[in-house]
């Protein structure tokens, strides 16, 4: 063989193993790509967390409204910025935990109101368990609605006042009024009224129209009330006609209880 062919026959064969070795090369290449894949696939698979739970809040129980009807009583009152209040109607904040007595006829009787209530606290601060504070008195008395169309002849005598659970002194006798006509009112403390009204009277007979002394619009001292949760008053009613019960609204809004009076 001459050297031109054995120079070509060379190089032939050095082509031939070029070929063979890229190919063998570009399937290890991708064997080796396949194998990376799969093992980054393997590695990012992640398992899912498991749910977190929280315990469970107990729900606020919020006292039930309570609204003065016809024939019933109840303690009309203001807090000293006149902010906490109630006024016979479940738009006051006090109307939550009021105790309003019906009346029935001559007899006993409890009216009260309380800012110690769940609902009060959240409707004043947002919060259940917020802090309330209840100070002052701007005005205070027992009024019975229709009371002057009902009991027309009725009396009112306020017997104990008790701020907190604890009884306070009554600086002057209470008397009995229409004031508007409507509602028979024992004043506690009305600081707008400076005379005795006309129709002034108590279960012995008309008071007079004088001025303040043993019977007044203010009976007690606004020094007592600096600081309160419950205020309740108890009453004796007479001049109905009629016999009724001893009464006693409790200070949640619940119902009342009546006893037969002795």
């Amino acid at each position: 063989m001459t050297k031109s062919k054995k120079l070509f026959a060379a190089t032939f064969a050095a082509v031939m193993a070029l070929t063979v070795c890229t190919a063998c090369s570009e399937e290890t290449s991708s064997s080796s790509a396949e194998s990376s894949s799969t093992s980054s696939t393997t590695t990012t698979t992640t398992t899912s967390a498991a749910p977190v739970t929280t315990p469970a809040t107990a729900p606020v129980e919020f006292e039930k409204a309570v609204a003065a009807e016809s024939g019933d009583a109840f303690l009309y009152f203001n807090d000293g910025q006149f902010y906490l209040g109630y006024d016979g109607t479940v738009d006051t904040l006090l109307t939550y935990g009021a105790g309003v007595p019906k009346i029935t006829g001559d007899g006993k009787y409890t009216a009260s109101i309380t800012g110690d209530t769940n609902a009060i606290r959240y409707d004043a601060t947002g919060d259940a368990n917020g802090e309330l504070d209840c100070g002052g008195i701007s005005f205070a008395a027992i009024k019975v609605i229709d009371g002057t169309k009902l009991f027309p002849n009725m009396s009112i005598e306020i017997t104990e006042i008790r701020v907190d659970g604890k009884p306070i002194k009554m600086t002057a006798k209470n008397y009995t009024s229409s004031d508007d006509g409507v509602e028979m009112r024992a004043n506690i403390y009305n600081a707008w009224v400076n005379t005795l009204p006309e129709d002034a009277h108590t279960a012995a007979g008309p008071v007079g129209t004088t001025e303040m002394g043993e019977y007044s619009s203010q009976i007690i001292d606004p020094l007592d009330f600096a600081s309160w949760k419950t205020v309740e008053v108890d009453f004796t009613v007479t001049g109905t006609g009629a016999e009724g019960g001893e009464t006693t609204a409790p200070a949640e809004g619940g119902e009342s209880t009546e006893t037969t009076a002795e």
